[in-house]
Order: structure tokens, then sequence, then C-alpha cells
């Protein structure tokens, strides 16, 4: 059951405040009383975020200012959604992606060490750790015990920030948490992802913005849950008595070419006459096959998911025609 640690509002930070994860758990933590503090690069072109979020910048890439943001916001919670997130950037830049994803990670946990040892006062920490680290996969259903056999810089980093993450709790005590999401999405999601992709582009040729879709492969199978179901996991598994590590999925998989389906079926299209298959948005290596089993998560933090394959697809289609519709608006009075 959630704790109670305090009868002052709680402080949190959130790393990444500008991406996608960061918009909706800043939403979730104001809406339960929280102060929120929000850490973001200085070069930051992501999501608005809410005027009652505090923002600080920093670079997890160098480590500079980390301390002195820690120590001036002095929060009760981090949750650490700040990376290099992007599986075929992290290709083209990997020693860029292991400062920010892998070391990013390090420096922060060390941050929040001194300062817990300067006040006395502990910080409850919460790594964004991915199914990325499972890759080829040594089973399915991936659960918390699964090896990690990752498949891309991206990956191998997230798998580092998992260890530190766990190394950190075991050597020093802290109360620091992974989270082991599968994929989530929603219409915040940003536009060099596949699905926002397909919606946004879907959209756009519904309306005679374009004419076509350029993807790789369509055989690639994910577990897509709702960003806004998977952010209050993170926020349960800081309100537990102890810390641990949870994979948060639905439990079910679907192929590009399904999503690709229930997009243009929606739209009453047929995304065979719109879809061209571009070898150069494959991977190196490619993440066949992820299905995580979040039974621990059920059983110890009582979390479901509640947006279901359909109703998330029709969601961001529902989100991005509206984007369309105005696009078109513009185009028509040029």
């Amino acid at each position: 059951m959630p704790s109670s640690r305090t009868s002052s509002p709680p402080v949190a930070l959130i790393t990444g405040v500008t991406g996608q994860d960061g918009s909706y758990l800043s939403t979730l933590l104001l809406d339960k009383g929280y102060v929120v503090h929000g850490l973001a690069p200085t070069h930051s072109f992501g999501l608005p975020v809410d005027p009652r979020v505090t923002t600080h910048h920093a670079d997890l890439g160098e480590g500079t200012n980390l301390s002195a943001v820690i120590d001036q916001v002095a929060p009760a919670e981090v949750y650490h959604l700040g990376a290099q997130s992007h599986v075929k950037v992290s290709f083209e830049l990997p020693v860029y992606t292991a400062e920010v994803t892998g070391l990013g990670t390090l420096r922060l946990l060390e941050a929040i060490r001194h300062h817990q040892a300067r006040t006395g006062r502990q910080v409850r920490f919460y790594q964004a750790s991915s199914s990325e680290m499972f890759g080829k996969a040594v089973e399915t259903p991936q659960t918390e015990q699964t090896r990690f056999h990752p498949r891309s810089p991206y990956a191998c980093a997230k798998v580092y920030a998992y260890w530190q993450t766990v190394n950190y709790r075991e050597a020093y005590g802290m109360f620091a948490c992974n989270g082991i999401l599968f994929n989530h999405e929603s219409p915040r999601r940003g536009e060099a992802f596949v699905t926002r992709k397909i919606t946004r582009a879907a959209t756009r040729i519904k309306l005679g913005l374009a004419h076509e879709l350029r993807l790789g492969n369509l055989d690639a199978c994910r577990d897509w849950g709702f960003a806004g179901d998977y952010v209050e996991a993170m926020w349960l598994m800081l309100q537990q008595n102890e810390p641990d590590d949870y994979v948060i999925a639905t439990g079910e998989t679907h192929s590009v070419r399904e999503f690709l389906d229930e997009v243009f079926g929606y739209l009453e299209l047929d995304w065979k006459k719109s879809v061209v298959i571009d070898p150069q948005f494959n991977r190196p290596s490619e993440v066949d096959l992820l299905r995580g089993d979040a039974t621990k998560a059920r059983e110890k933090l009582g979390w479901r998911p509640k947006v279901a394959f359909r109703e998330l697809a029709r969601m961001m289609v529902d989100a991005d025609l509206k984007l369309a519709e105005q696009e078109a608006v513009i185009e028509k009075h040029r």
C-alpha cells in the first residue's frame, strides 16, 4: 500500500519533463497535490510544460548543474525520464546516447547520493528502464527475471542505467526502483516514433495533405500501452515500503502491420495504397517480438492498464486528425 511520508505537500523532480511521459506525469503529480519541478536541457524543443511546474536546466550528458538543482529543489521523489530515447538515432549517435542515457543516470544517482549524505533526507528514485533491454528476448513473455540481450546502443545504455540503479540500491541503501516499461504511446508521442509517425501521416493522407508513408519492418511486434496509464505505475513504485523493479506492460503484442490496419481502417483508408517499404528505416539489428508480463505490478502495486490497443490507436488518430484539419485550413488560405 502507498505510504504517507509527510503531511506537507511532497516535492518531486522530473527529468525529461518536456517529453511524453514527463508531460503526463507532471499532470498526475500536480493533481495529487505535489510541488513539481522539471529538468530540461537548454536546447529542448519538446512539449510545453505546465505553468505550475518550475523548470530547471541541466545537462545529463555532462552533469552540469545536476547537484545544484538537487540541492535547490530538495525533492522527496525523483523521476528520471530524461534520455536520448530514439533507437534509430542511437545507432547514428551511439556515444552521445551512452553519455546521456547511460552515464547521465549515474551522474544523477551520484548527485542524489551526495545530497542525501549532506542533508540526511531520503530521496526516492525512479529509473525509466525499457523493454528494449530484452532485445533478442530469450523467453516470451518477458518478466523481471528475463535475461537482457540489448540490440541497440540505446538498449545497451538502458541496461547500464538499470544495473547502476540496482547497485545504488544495494550498495548505499537508496530507495531506487526500475520501471521496465514496454512501449507506451499517446497523442503526445514524438513524431519520430513509429506509432505517431503512422497516425500523423494517415490523417494527412485522409485530408489530401500527403500521399505516402515510408516505413521499415512491418512485422516487428510490440506490447503497446497508453502513456497516461504507465506514469501511474511510476508513481505507485515510489509509494511502496520497499524499493523494487517492475515490468509494466499490457501483456498483448501487436505488429506494426496491425497498427496500420487499425489506424487506416478507422479512417476508412487502405494503407497498402500509401505505405512504401523503405530499407533506410530498418535497424542494423532488429528486435522482433516484445511482450511483457506485468503480474508483479498487478499483485504488488495494484496496477492495471486501462486503455486497450484499439482505443489507443483511435485516440491518437482523433488527436492527429484535428492537427491535420488545422493544417488544411492554413494551406487553403495560403
